[in-house]
């Protein structure tokens, strides 16, 4: 079996029949699809049943509700393919896009395409996972979809059950088992936003839960990176007034431009508190956005 596509299911009959449709339009004969029916209360369970007696391809897994990390794990314990990747289910693949990925992976242990309208990628090779993390900012878009992995990655990794932002826990973890990452300009995975997503509405503690990844996943930090985890930061203590997560450091503000170098400035003279204070105050007057 060359690939495995997992897509979870949950509350999406509006859009798990363009989904299921893109992945088996893929040229991929040597493939099978997992829709884990996570306990939907809708019609779900039943078009992922009729899906399967349409297409040989199929395998359908009915569980009890357990959240996004679970029914993804769910199919991990049973996925054959040589090869991973994820679709959530309000999402969609472009035409043509798994074949050429495919032949693209190589000597590659993970490799990532472009999302349509939100993410354009070069062909790049990474012999370093820390590389890829810094030098593609991999870590604004750690997504579990839009990649395909060698499924040994996943021997003794698992999704966190209970997690928000599940993905940026995992994808840390799978990056230090590799040995040669890629990135593609070839195929597009088409992303549905959903205005009210986590990213859209995290609150303090949803907010926590991606700091926390972030910060003990052991990759490398940057100036650029610093400042991306400085915002979450702010937002955090807005929200919440929990103690600062993020240490204090150094910022080298010639790397940087525009506000983000003005807030490095003021980075590297006030005390991490003392800027959410600051930002707080701004946001009495303007409304926030998220990083």
């Amino acid at each position: 079996m060359k690939l495995t596509v997992i897509i979870p299911v949950y509350g999406v009959e509006a859009t798990l029949d363009r989904c299921v449709e893109s992945v088996l339009r893929q040229d991929v004969p040597d493939m099978e699809v997992i829709l884990v029916d996570d306990g939907s209360p809708d019609r779900c369970p039943q078009m992922c049943d009729d899906w399967k007696a349409r297409d040989a391809r199929i395998c359908v897994i009915h569980k009890e509700n357990g959240g996004l990390s679970d029914a993804r794990n769910a199919a991990l314990d049973i996925a054959k393919g040589d090869y991973i990747t994820f679709v959530d289910a309000d999402d969609w693949i472009s035409p043509d896009t798994y074949k050429p990925l495919l032949e693209r992976m190589g000597d590659s242990d993970l490799l990532e395409y472009s999302i349509a309208g939100r993410l354009s990628l070069t062909d790049t090779t990474y012999h370093h996972a820390s590389d890829y993390w810094l030098q593609s900012r991999a870590y604004t878009h750690a997504y579990a979809w839009n990649k395909l992995y060698r499924r040994s990655l996943f021997s003794h990794i698992r999704f966190p059950k209970g997690r928000v932002f599940e993905d940026v826990y995992t994808l840390p973890q799978l990056l230090q088992q590799t040995r040669q990452i890629t990135t593609t300009s070839l195929g597009y995975y088409h992303y549905w936003f959903n205005p009210d997503g986590i990213t859209a509405t995290a609150d303090g503690s949803k907010l926590t839960q991606l700091l926390d990844a972030h910060v003990s996943s052991g990759m490398p930090i940057d100036d650029e990176y610093y400042m991306y985890l400085l915002n979450i930061q702010i937002d955090v203590w807005e929200q919440t007034g929990a103690p600062i997560i993020l240490e204090r450091r150094k910022v080298n503000t010639r790397v940087l431009s525009g506000r983000t170098k003005l807030k490095a400035i003021f980075t590297n003279i006030l005390a991490i508190k003392q800027l959410c204070r600051i930002s707080k105050f701004i946001h009495t007057f303007k409304k926030p956005t998220r990083w």
